[in-house]
Parts: structure tokens; C-alpha cells; sequence
């Protein structure tokens, strides 16, 4: 069972909405939230996730849904810190 849960969240993070969008750096694009935005946004029918997220929509994005929830959920105060002008100066991505 363990080894199901690996396999499992291992792919929920490689097509993880939130994951694309923290590595995006695309100016303008949301940042709260902005994986459950971008599953929404995909879900809704939206064409141009690239220009307005400036990361593509996973393929699956209601299997993607709940997870991007909680990861955008843990990551909130970074992501207000971040809206609010706070530099972490971060560097590297996927």
C-alpha cells in the first residue's frame, strides 16, 4: 500500500498545477493560490493558460484539484508575503 501512495503522489506532483506556477516567474501572473486558479481556469474551458498563468494546465486538472488546494493552502503566507512585496530571492525550480 505504501508503495501505491508513492507512485501516486509522484505523479500528482509532476503534473502539479501548483508546482508549475511557483517555477512560471511570469510578470502579472496570480500568485495566491494561483495552482487551484490555473485547475479552475482549465476546468472552465480557458484557452490561454500559458499567458495568463505563464504555465500549462496539467492534463487532468479535477484529479489535480485537490492537491494544488492544499499545497496553495500551506504555501498562503509565502505567496501573501510575495503579493505584498516581501523578496525571498529565491532561486532554482524543477
Amino acid at each position: 500500500m505504501n508503495k501505491w501512495l508513492v507512485v501516486v503522489l509522484a505523479l500528482q506532483l509532476a503534473g502539479c498545477a501548483t508546482a508549475r506556477t511557483l517555477d512560471a516567474a511570469k510578470p502579472g501572473a496570480p500568485v495566491v493560490y494561483a495552482g487551484t486558479r490555473l485547475d479552475l481556469y482549465a476546468m472552465n474551458g480557458g484557452c490561454c493558460a500559458m499567458d495568463r498563468f505563464g504555465a500549462q494546465a496539467p492534463s487532468y486538472p479535477g484529479v489535480d484539484l485537490p492537491a494544488s488546494a492544499l499545497l496553495d493552502t500551506l504555501l498562503l503566507p509565502l505567496s501573501l508575503l510575495t503579493v505584498i512585496g516581501v523578496n525571498f530571492q529565491a532561486t532554482g525550480g524543477l
